[in-house]
Order: structure tokens, then sequence, then C-alpha cells
């Protein structure tokens, strides 16, 4: 339930939304808490499969009418939004490169190339009112440097990195770079044209860290809310290759966005969605707790919390304001929520 008032929401329930990658496993809860807040949404997806599975679910969770697919093969073409943002109140764009490849012309010019040409689309179609940008916590850092985070900070080390290398063969492990300089530049970009062109609407980012919780649909890509899946089911031989991260539940980063998205208190801001430091340790204890009778792998030894430290204060206003939530969804219900349906 919003709390917002009538005065303080950019438009009201009914209105209609656009949300770019819409099958992706953060952007199902995007859409999610925007057609339980009452909102119409229009989803971005590749292809027929996509808009196929994305509507017939959200019709059932909300009845037809309210979520419709519009297919949108290659977002960084020139002109690829035009169809889509016309009409609708609000853009929120989470669609992103997550092929992992080594080469950053493939990675960060198309990422760059289509969040310029969804806000050039945007800026052309007078009904829009809001635009939020979905970045992530690593376009301010990709290191695990005592280093504490704030709304000035950005990952250029990776950017340099990544531009280290510009031709074939690629080292696998750049792609590491390669994607947290891929999530720089590509708000870097949107902060840009939105400093530089003056569009007529508000602007926002969110920026989130280790993203886990519910997963809504295993028809779409599961990201990171795969990740505790497979510790449930594989043991921990992949995470315990992840950095140390915070942790935050998919539902709030879904809440954040409507709240930049709807707030009129919320303009030209970077909100970081980021609940915690955790460890892989802490979730094999929540999940000892829930299934005791199963065996789970061993604690990873020598797992370390995160030594960064981000803003946590303005997410948690938000939280409170919007939607009345006191703080994060802490991590033991997170656990919880991403595994319920697995026993």
């Amino acid at each position: 339930m919003l709390n917002l008032s009538p005065s303080d929401t950019a438009f009201p329930a009914g209105s209609l939304v656009l949300v770019t990658g819409a099958s992706g496993y953060m952007a199902t809860h995007i859409v999610d808490q925007l057609l339980l807040a009452g909102y119409h949404v229009r989803g971005t997806v590749r292809d027929e499969k996509k808009a196929a599975w994305t509507t017939e679910f959200f019709s059932a969770r909300y009845g037809a009418g309210k979520f419709s697919a519009i297919i949108v093969p290659e977002m960084s073409a020139i002109g690829a939004f035009d169809e889509a943002v016309k009409g609708v109140q609000g853009v929120i764009h989470n669609a992103s490169n997550v092929s992992f490849s080594p080469d950053p012309n493939e990675v960060i010019l198309p990422t760059v190339a289509g969040v310029t040409t969804l806000l050039q689309s945007a800026a052309e179609e007078p009904s829009v009112k809001s635009f939020v940008y979905t970045s992530s916590s690593v376009a301010a850092s990709g290191s695990n440097l005592p280093v504490i985070i704030d709304t000035s900070t950005w990952n250029d080390a990776q950017i340099k990195e990544a531009w280290s290398v510009t031709s074939a063969p690629f080292p696998a492990a750049h792609a590491n770079a390669v994607y947290g300089a891929s999530k720089a530049e590509g708000e870097k970009a949107f902060w840009k044209y939105v400093k530089e062109e003056k569009p007529h609407f508000r602007a926002n980012a969110i920026l989130p860290d280790a993203t886990i919780g519910e997963v809504l649909s295993t028809q779409g890509s599961l990201s990171t809310g795969g990740w505790i899946t497979m510790v449930y089911k594989n043991g921990v031989d992949f995470v315990k290759q992840l950095p140390p991260q915070w942790y935050v539940n998919v539902k709030d980063v879904g809440r954040l966005h409507v709240a930049a998205l709807l707030s009129e208190s919320v303009k030209n801001e970077r909100v970081f969605a980021s609940a915690g430091p955790y460890t892989w340790n802490q979730i094999l204890a929540a999940l000892r707790m829930l299934y005791p009778s199963k065996k789970f792998a061993d604690d990873i030894e020598g797992a370390k919390l995160s030594i960064l430290t981000f803003p946590t204060k303005r997410g948690e206003q938000l939280l409170q304001e919007t939607f009345g939530r006191e703080g994060w969804t802490s991590l033991e219900e997170t656990v919880a929520e991403n595994v319920k349906d697995l026993a």
C-alpha cells in the first residue's frame, strides 16, 4: 500500500508505466510492485516467447489488461523505444546487458546507447513525468577496499581496466571489469543526458547490490535470484567464488524503483539499495534453521564481510515514507522467501 498523498504523487493509479527488460528477475518484481500499487505496466521484452509468458503470468496474478508486452529486440538501435514510450507516464529502464562478455565493445557501447536512445524517446513523449534508471552498486565501486561510498563515488578503476584491452584475445577474467564498467558508464551517460539536455521529466537512479529473495517465475532469468537455490541444491562451489557483498531483498529493490518513480520529493538522486553486508555462512545458517532435517554444505572457511560502506539511510527513508516499512527486509526473511517453493 502506497503512503504517498495525491499531491506528492507524480501521476495517479491507473496510469501507464514502461518497464524495460520486463522478463528479468529484478524487473518482474518492479512490475509486480507497480501492479500491486494499482498502475498499468507495458513491459519491453526481446522476443515473442518472453512476451507470452510475462503477459500470461501477470494476467493470472492481476487480471487481464493490467500488463502488456512490447517487443524491442535491440535496445541500442536508434528509435528502438519510440513506440514503447507512447502514452506512458513513467519509465523504468531495467534492461541490461548481462552477457558477461569480456569484450567492452560488445557490452559497454550498447549499454550506453540503450540508455541514451530511451532517454531521447522519452524526451520526445510529453506524457512522461518521471524516469528511473536501474544502475548498480558496482557503478560506484568494483573493489572490496575499505572505502566509504557516497552519491558522488564512481567505479573509474574498472572503466580504465575494461578499456585496457580492446581487441581479441580477451582474457575471460576481463568480463568482471567490463560488466562493472558498463554499469558505471551507463549511469554516467544517464546523468550526462539529464544535465545537458534537461528533459521535462524527473530523473533518478537506483543502485542495488546483491539482489536476492523471492523468485516470481522460473520462466525468466534467475540472475542473482538463483544463487541461494544453487546453495540449497548443489552446495557452495559457485558462491564461494563471489566477492564479499551487501545483500538487498528484491522486493525492496522493486519498492525503491516505485518510490523514485512516483514521489515528487525524489529528484536527481542516486539511491543505493543495500541492506547490509553478509556472508554465505549466514545464509547457510538460515537454511539450516528453515530445513533442520536437510544436510547442507559446511561453512566456507575464511568467509569475510564486505568492508565497503554504502549510504543506506535514504533508501530506508523512502521505504518508510512511500510504503510504511520499518527498514530493510532482514536476511533471514529474504532467504526464506527465496527457498519457500523448493522443499
